[in-house]
């Protein structure tokens, strides 16, 4: 009889329930001294009547502001939390099935009854595990290789930057409380320092007579310091001199064109220059073979991917030239006329014996000869000079 009356009850209550497949619970029933298995009643209601032998479970809603939140044999429902603490949000309002749930703010979690800030890590310690609304941060002292500079409660340690990798040297040490600090690198520049026209003018084969104590009063009125121009006297011979004099010169007076009235001269040379590899279309292949064949110690790789990357054609070669004199202490010129021809592409062979011969041929002579009664005043210089060339 009990099975028979079973969908009476689930008509009244407006409850989708299948006989058998709700939880049961135990109950003993006083007047006919049996324990029967009851049926709970969902979520959202409590028990009304417990079941007899002829009747199920009645059920009946959970009123205004009360909840269950599972099955249940309860006699009444739950009463919902009323309002939030301080420092706390709602997060699920109170319904039949769900009390009110509250939460701790952002940065705060639960510490018993009351929301308390995110333990904040102190430098050199960083944040394994985030803090949460019930949960506190985790801190962890920095591992070997990493850092925290701050006190915080969220940022977690950072790996140090490697000055290596960056192809740098360290000007700082890191540690756990601070990064390595790397050497700063220089801007790359396409610009040189001195021109292939400037550098075959001042590396002429043949300096006139006294020539180096006339540029050196001639360069005076900078701010050149005559220790560095005792040392030029000291490391280079006589022919070198006036390269290295003028290159120092130059180098502390970069606005100043003052100094050699052969401006206009050395453009066109400069031109000229441009005119020879400018219309070179040479591949990446083509110039580290260049860069391989040139005597002395090599460009590094990095520097010539670089220059490639930065300059345009054709300053990359004319930059690549000048990387290549410095590296070597060297003479551009007579580099060239080292090359080894030999793993060069004909055209590439051509331009190069073709440069050297532009910098050290007739309109050159003719552009010294120029400077050199500039830098002497008077027109007996060049009769002079024509008898010691």
């Amino acid at each position: 009889m009990y099975r028979l009356i079973s969908c009476t009850l689930l008509v009244v209550f407006h409850v989708s329930i299948t006989a058998g497949n709700s939880p049961k619970y135990t109950h003993y029933d006083p007047y006919i001294h049996i324990e029967l298995q009851c049926d709970q009643c969902p979520p959202g209601t409590f028990v009304r009547h417990d079941c007899t032998a002829e009747k199920r479970t009645e059920c009946a809603p959970c009123p205004s502001k009360y909840f269950t939140s599972e099955w249940n044999s309860f006699k009444d429902c739950q009463y919902c939390s009323t309002v939030c603490k301080e420092l706390q949000v709602t997060t699920q309002e109170c319904s039949s099935t769900g009390n009110r749930i509250c939460e701790c703010v952002d940065g705060y979690f639960l510490d018993v009854e009351f929301c308390s800030p995110h333990t904040a890590c102190p430098s050199g310690y960083g944040v394994v595990q985030q803090g949460t609304p019930d949960r506190d941060t985790i801190c962890s002292e920095c591992p070997k290789g990493t850092f925290s500079n701050t006190t915080s409660s969220t940022a977690p340690c950072q790996t140090r930057t490697n000055c290596r990798k960056l192809g740098r040297n360290v000007l700082h040490k890191g540690s756990s409380t601070h990064d390595t600090v790397c050497k700063e690198e220089p801007a790359f520049s396409c610009e040189i320092d001195v021109t292939l026209c400037e550098e075959a003018l001042f590396r002429f084969p043949a300096p006139p007579e006294n020539w180096i104590m006339t540029l050196i009063q001639r360069f005076s009125s900078t701010a050149m310091i005559s220790q560095q121009i005792n040392k030029i006297q000291e490391t280079h011979n006589p022919k070198e001199q006036p390269f290295y004099l003028y290159k120092l010169y130059k180098s502390h007076s970069k606005a100043d064109d003052s100094f050699i009235p052969l401006i206009k001269d050395l453009k066109e040379c400069e031109k000229g220059v441009f005119n020879l590899l400018g219309s070179l279309n040479l591949t990446t292949k083509n110039i580290m073979t260049l860069m391989r064949s040139l005597p002395g110690k090599r460009v590094k790789q990095e520097d010539i991917e670089k220059t490639l990357k930065t300059c345009e054609q054709p300053k990359h070669l004319l930059k690549l030239f000048s990387l290549w004199r410095n590296k070597n202490n060297g003479n551009t010129i007579e580099g060239l006329k080292e090359l080894k021809m030999g793993q060069l592409p004909r055209i590439l062979r051509k331009r190069m014996k073709k440069l050297g011969q532009f910098l050290s041929g007739d309109s050159m002579y003719s552009l010294y000869q120029k400077m050199i009664l500039e830098i002497n005043g008077n027109q007996t210089q060049a009769v002079k000079l024509e008898t010691l060339l």
